[in-house]
């Protein structure tokens, strides 16, 4: 299959969700709760998408196929993507445009502070995600602002175990994801260190 053939095929199975969830509206299966059916669908595949995001470059460097790099940024957009749905929805549906009672949440209930806090930190990495954005900062610079998704992804997994409470096993399964993500980039940073010194 062509690059292009197969990045257009990722972009249809990344909007797959958004088309299942206007089917189940559609078909007025939204369960008992939809509002809170559509808040945790799109929230849970803004999760994936970022996680998906930061596991292209290991993927990439255990397997030696060197295309799936053109899928790093698109991943990354369709997580703050669905991220702002998530937002959205939250705001729109459940808080009735009312900044009053968002501000109140984002103050007292801890796992809204840190689903806010990973909105604001995909923010910057999705305005700065083209490549005329990567040449006004310069490659050094951008890379250390884009290192903010490993923050965020940390900030969306407390985000997702505070909103659990009780049932942490699917939070705690993408914990140990991400905690691997990180120890491998650890990994090789270290080595990369060693090696410059030797």
């Amino acid at each position: 299959m062509k690059p292009g053939a197969l990045k257009a095929l990722v972009f249809c199975g990344a909007l797959l969700p958004l088309a299942w969830v206007g089917y189940r509206g559609y078909t007025g299966d939204l369960t008992a709760n939809p509002i809170e059916y559509i808040t945790h669908h799109t929230g849970w595949f803004a999760l994936m998408f970022l996680v998906s995001s930061l596991s292209v470059t290991p993927v990439r460097r255990l397997t030696g196929w060197q295309p799936i790099i053109r899928f790093r940024r698109m991943l990354g957009l369709f997580a703050f993507f669905y991220g702002t749905l998530h937002f959205s929805i939250w705001f729109v549906l459940d808080r009735f445009f009312s900044f009053t009672e968002m501000a109140n949440d984002v103050v007292k209930r801890p796992f809204i502070t840190a689903g806010m806090t990973t909105l604001l930190l995909l923010a910057p990495l999705a305005v700065t995600s083209t490549k005329g954005m990567i040449r006004r900062l310069g490659g050094q610079r951008w890379m250390r602002l884009h290192r903010l998704a490993y923050v965020a992804a940390i900030t969306a997994v407390f985000h997702f175990w505070w909103l659990v409470k009780s049932d942490i096993r699917e939070p705690r399964r993408w914990a140990i994801g991400v905690a691997l993500l990180l120890g491998l980039r650890a990994w090789w940073m270290f080595q990369a260190r060693l090696s410059s010194r030797s």
